[in-house]
């Protein structure tokens, strides 16, 4: 005898079924920074946090800053020279550190070297691609307070981004460390056009995406790999961290949680 399934009830049945198997958020309330809600995994090693700002950071591109100031972001967003701290964004003439060095050669001589905390030690110091590229490399920025805060993670660590508007996703390092004060958000060129972003521009923000975005950091991760990294690499890495913390799904079910 065969039983057939009332179309009402199929659909009944079926929406039902989906409903339970919706995953839940396994993050829970971990701390706050600012008005930013932090939530922590309670198994494995990630957070996640969500934010409207973005703020597009250049630093770590060989064309980022030039002395005619027809580089990629605006030489006052590096503080040069008028402040004390260009040196944690352009790299010192080692013949004269009172002056930013200038490349010699290549595509981009003349413009300044410009710098990202995390750096390829193998390198020169004056040699651009020590630093990570804000145009190839998707990364976030860290606000100095928030690296200092127990348990954020470090330089090199991988993560994961959400655009919730587009669903437009990308994996991203850790690279840099910004003003101690400021907003959690700040990103890299390539992670910026990665999440939706068109002819991005440093310089004002033009381009960006908009709506909220997720992010997911995995702290410490980057002591299971060395730097640098490439883009192919940062993303089969972060997909591993992202299926160890629920995969995507997972991370959604969190969004009434923050």
């Amino acid at each position: 005898m065969q039983f057939r399934i009332a179309p009402a009830f199929a659909v009944s049945f079926l929406i039902s079924t989906f409903s339970f198997a919706q995953p839940e958020c396994e993050f829970s309330h971990w701390k706050s920074y600012g008005a930013t809600k932090l939530l922590s995994h309670p198994t494995v090693s990630a957070y996640l946090f969500s934010s409207t700002h973005m703020a597009i950071d250049a630093d770590g591109a060989p064309n980022a800053y030039h002395p005619e100031d027809v580089g990629l972001d605006l030489l006052e967003n590096a503080g040069y020279p008028d402040t004390s701290w260009w040196t944690s964004v352009l790299v010192p003439d080692p013949n004269n550190p009172l002056k930013a060095y200038k490349q010699t050669s290549g595509e981009f001589a003349g413009y300044f070297v410009s710098r990202t905390a995390l750096e390829d030690q193998s390198k020169a110091v004056t040699n651009p691609a020590r630093y990570v590229d804000a145009r190839n490399i998707p990364y976030l920025v860290f606000p100095g307070s928030f690296y200092r805060l127990k348990g954020t993670g470090r330089l090199g660590d991988l993560g994961y981004a959400l655009n919730l508007s587009s669903g437009e996703k990308t994996s991203f390092v850790v690279a840099d460390i910004g003003p101690p004060k400021a907003q959690l958000g700040e990103v890299s060129i390539a992670l910026a056009e990665k999440l939706g972003g068109r002819n991005v521009n440093p310089r004002n923000a033009a381009g960006a995406p908009q709506g909220e975005i997720l992010y997911i950091v995995f702290p410490f991760s980057s002591r299971t790999h060395g730097w640098p990294l490439s883009v192919n690499e940062i993303e089969r890495q972060a997909n591993i961290l992202l299926g160890e913390a629920g995969g995507i799904d997972s991370i959604l079910a969190c969004k009434s949680a923050r």
